[in-house]
Formats: C-alpha cells, sequence, structure tokens
C-alpha cells in the first residue's frame, strides 16, 4: 500500500477511534495493523507512528484487552510482533462488546442507582423523566445482549436491515 494512502488510513482511523472509545493513538496502532499484512514488533510500530515505545506499549496492551489484535512471536526472534483479528465481523463485535461493558452497563445502573431516590410519588417531570429513561435503556440494553451473545443471527439481522443478500455483506 502507498504510504500516504496508508497514513491517511491511519490518520482517519485514529479520529474515528476515538468516537468508538479509543484514544486516538490506540486507533492508530489499529490501523496499521489492520492495513499491514505481516506482524508487526513495538518497535516498527513505534517508528511508523512517530509515537514513543511507551505509547506503543501501553495501546498495544489496550487493544489486546478490547480483544482485537493478538501477541504473536516470529520463529527464531525473540521479540514479541502483534497482528489484528483478521476477522473484521469478530473485531466489531469485540468492539461492541467492550463498549457496552465500560459505557453503557456504567449507565444503566447509575440511572438504576437515582431513580429509588426520584421523586415518583408527586409525579415530577424530572422523575419521569428518569422512569422513562430507565425503561429505554433497559430496553436497548436487553436488545445490545441479544445482538452480541450470538454473532452469527446479529450478522444476519445486519445484513438482513442493509439489504445485502449475505451476512458477509454480499
Amino acid at each position: 500500500m502507498e504510504k500516504d494512502k496508508l497514513n491517511r488510513f491511519v490518520e482517519s482511523w485514529g479520529i474515528m477511534g476515538s468516537v468508538w472509545g479509543m484514544n486516538t493513538s490506540t486507533a492508530r496502532v489499529h490501523a496499521l495493523l489492520i492495513a499491514t499484512d505481516e506482524p508487526l514488533s513495538l518497535d516498527n510500530i513505534a517508528k511508523r507512528l512517530s509515537i514513543s515505545r511507551g505509547n506503543a506499549s501501553m495501546c498495544l496492551k489496550e487493544l489486546r484487552n478490547w480483544g482485537v489484535i493478538k501477541q504473536v512471536k516470529e520463529p527464531g526472534d525473540r521479540k514479541d510482533y502483534y497482528v489484528t483479528e483478521p476477522d473484521i465481523w469478530k473485531m466489531f463485535f469485540a468492539i461492541a462488546r467492550e463498549r457496552k461493558k465500560r459505557e453503557f452497563d456504567p449507565a444503566v445502573e447509575a440511572i438504576r442507582e437515582v431513580l429509588p431516590y426520584s421523586d415518583k410519588r408527586s409525579k415530577s417531570s424530572a422523575g419521569a423523566r428518569l422512569q422513562q429513561m430507565e425503561e429505554f435503556l433497559t430496553t436497548l440494553d436487553r436488545i445490545a445482549e441479544r445482538f452480541l451473545e450470538n454473532e452469527e443471527a446479529a450478522r444476519s439481522v445486519l445484513s438482513f436491515l442493509s439489504g445485502s443478500s449475505g451476512a458477509d455483506g454480499s
């Protein structure tokens, strides 16, 4: 891949990654691994992205925690190398599960904690909004749980909704 096209992809993915709940550097490392065929070492990653080895190391750890990259060994080399999850759908589901766990679940828990203390008896507008919010979030939580529990079924639903003929997007 041409260097400037790769750089553009890396930078775009970095910006988009921040929307997904990843910091920009982590998303940039992820993009580099997505667009590279061969496994990359920590030193390669840091050099190619012009970031410190420490930053690259933290990014790789975070990506492993998200479940979207793997650490591999190269025969005859003591260094650790990294590759991305090859299946984009598995990557998507790993990110969705992690985002739900990190962001959505705490929001649901917080609304459930505050709800008993809202003034439901006087039917205040704040109490009614909180009750509606809890019901809405509970509905979304159920949908997310069902969606994330069966990747194959979820892929079929997404294909149906997108109007494509198969779960592979064709």
